[in-house]
């Protein structure tokens, strides 16, 4: 669907919506609202996607499901779009046409090789090659040439001209790698409520074996490792007035938050558009985060992003210059219909339902939850518009546990590289819907934007920022409190 008429920054244009009724409204508002009652668990509070909601697997495949509600003939649509996301791309040129075009840098081979088993990447162990799942960010800053001037507050940024905007660690046969990841921490003690005692590690991350030259030296890099994949198509669906209503930048209520929303550019649709996904929110749709993750991490063009060298930079001449894969009736090495069926894919990937949602620990993190403030970032429910296509997303009542809006985590979870309208310090309120299952499907617990976070209780310490007095309340809790909160947090 093509943008709409006078499109505008609240304009979605990805979605063919119907409003809602001032009675809609209404029940809207009332089933969204905090709950005060926590002797037992919310109406629906168990089906954390509505009707899209799936049983909780008891093995690793439990982030793989298709929606509850997806039509039969949809389900073939899925698996198509889920064997593209599986599929190992080769080198150009190649006897399998359909499936070369990879690279010549990247940093995976497949988009379920970053996503493993659609849940959470990891950083390396120390002395571990091992950083498939996670890759650094890079930019320098920007010109005036660079800013975009329809949206205000844009931090301009501009690509490193020998890097680009990511580093990839891969590369086919007779190119250099850009660079391989080094990390090392240091430890710190937090000392609880309780003589409880807690560690933090430090990250420090370094660029090593520089393939294409020096970085700039201004160069401002962000670890990321990759985050879950479910639900993505019911966040795509919260109407932007909803979200855009929880905006409070100037902290006009005193609370201490002041949620802001990223505005980012749309390749698609040529307008400025809410950004939703990433961890900085810098993609408005699921098509467009898709088309950028083929291009930077396994440099695979698509129609969106057209440029068959991926991610090389002009510098990077033996790279632009190679035999790529957009030489026959696909025009790109991705076509619009591959893309479309990843699209769909990434839309539908189910969420499995709450778990002990009326155990009395449960109950008890719960009201720990929301006493503490938590729920100030952390929304716990939305309801996405009425379609008229797209019925899995249509109209649902979900449990994300996120207001879809940037805040200010403080200095220590700072990347200082600003994306569009985020700064250095902030970041997306990430959904908790899955959290309590990441060990079931990744075989770890490693939380927060660069995976520092070793447990969820440390994920909560490392909190600063807009969310400090709220770290500074679990830290000072009775311990039977805080582990009631672990508890809660692990029933999502």
């Amino acid at each position: 669907m093509g943008p709409a008429a006078n499109a505008g920054p609240l304009d979605e244009p990805h979605l063919n919506v119907i409003p809602r009724t001032a009675e809609e409204a209404s029940r809207v508002s009332s089933v969204t609202s905090l709950t005060t009652d926590f002797s037992k668990a919310t109406r629906f509070e168990e089906l954390s996607a509505g009707r899209a909601t799936v049983r909780a697997r008891e093995n690793t495949d439990a982030f793989s499901q298709p929606s509850a509600n997806l039509s039969f003939e949809d389900e073939l649509n899925f698996k198509v779009g889920n064997g593209l996301f599986r599929k190992l791309w080769v080198s150009s040129p190649s006897s399998t046409l359909a499936s070369d075009g990879l690279g010549p840098l990247f940093n995976a081979r497949s988009c379920q090789r970053c996503h493993i088993k659609d849940g959470r990447g990891h950083p390396p162990s120390a002395g571990d090659d091992n950083a498939t799942s996670m890759f650094l960010r890079i930019s320098v800053p920007g010109t005036v040439a660079d800013t975009v001037t329809e949206i205000e507050d844009y931090l301009a940024t501009a690509p490193d001209p020998n890097y680009g905007n990511q580093l990839q660690d891969f590369a086919v046969q007779g190119h250099a790698a850009e660079y391989k990841l080094g990390v090392t921490y240091t430890e710190e003690s937090v000392t609880l409520s309780g003589g409880e005692v807690a560690h933090l590690r430090h990250p420090t991350y370094e660029a090593l074996n520089l393939g294409y030259g020096p970085l700039h030296p201004d160069a401002m890099l962000s670890p990321r490792v990759t985050p879950q994949m479910i639900g993505l198509g019911l966040l795509e669906a919260i109407p932007a007035a909803d979200i855009l209503s929880r905006r409070d930048p100037e902290d006009a209520d005193g609370d201490g938050i002041s949620g802001r929303a990223n505005i980012v550019m749309s390749a698609e649709f040529g307008i400025p558009m809410l950004g939703r996904f990433g961890l900085k929110a810098g993609a408005p749709t699921i098509r467009e985060q898709s088309a950028a993750a083929f291009a930077g991490d396994i440099g695979i063009s698509t129609p969106l992003m057209p440029n068959a060298a991926g991610e090389c930079t002009l510098a990077q001449t033996a790279c632009q210059t190679a035999i790529h894969g957009d030489q026959d009736d696909r025009g790109t090495e991705i076509d619009a219909e591959g893309l479309d069926l990843v699209t769909f894919y990434s839309r539908n990937l189910a969420v499995p339902a709450r778990r002990d949602v009326n155990a009395r620990e449960v109950l008890r993190g719960k009201q720990v939850f929301y006493e503490v403030g938590c729920t100030s970032c952390h929304q716990p429910s939305f309801v996405t518009h009425r379609l008229n296509d797209h019925a899995e997303q249509s109209f649902q009542l979900i449990w994300p546990y996120t207001d879809m809006l940037l805040h200010d985590m403080g200095p220590e979870l700072a990347d200082n590289r600003p994306e569009a309208r985020a700064t250095g310090q902030e970041w997306r309120t990430p959904p908790l819907w899955g959290v309590g299952l990441t060990e079931r499907v990744n075989g770890h617990t490693n939380f927060l934007h660069d995976g520092r976070a070793r447990s969820l209780l440390e994920a909560v310490l490392w909190h600063g920022g807009e969310a400090a007095p709220h770290r500074d309340a679990v830290v000072e809790m009775a311990k039977t409190d805080r582990d009631a909160l672990i508890k809660f947090l692990e029933s999502l």
